[in-house]
């Protein structure tokens, strides 16, 4: 098996182990930052956001950050003061963290919520229940 192969089919199966782990950190350092009031934004400060996953490139260089505001409102305005704080929450992410490099972050809302939202709708809806009652007979 040449190497290439080995790195087609690693890719194929998800993150490794290290992925998942930076990934979490940056997850915990994100969560503490934004829930202690450290980013000096009047947007950041006024509203509670989640961060719900964060997921690491294969060289640990950059990471994909998925936040949600709390109800969900505001989204835009959250993720462009995430945007213009980026450097310093880098910056803080480096101070924390003992990765060789600090990866760079892009934001993203986390749409898994409403897609959810959007799947139990359905699931409840009365055509699925007269659906179900039907097998049951």
């Amino acid at each position: 098996m040449s190497r290439s192969d080995h790195v087609s089919n690693a890719s194929r199966r998800g993150p490794s182990q290290r992925q998942l782990r930076v990934g979490e950190l940056i997850r915990h350092v994100l969560s503490e930052l934004l829930a202690r009031g450290d980013v000096h934004d009047p947007v950041l400060e006024s509203t509670i956001v989640t961060v719900t996953e964060v997921r690491a490139s294969n060289d640990l260089r950059n990471a994909s950050v998925a936040i949600e505001p709390l109800g969900g409102e505001g989204e835009q305005e959250v993720l462009e003061a995430l945007r213009r704080n980026r450097k310093y929450l880098r910056g803080e992410l480096g101070k924390r963290m003992t990765t060789k490099f600090t990866p760079d972050l892009t934001f993203e809302i986390d749409k898994s919520f409403a897609e959810g939202a959007r799947i139990d709708g359905i699931l409840r809806s009365a055509d699925v229940a007269r659906d179900i009652e039907e097998d049951e007979k």
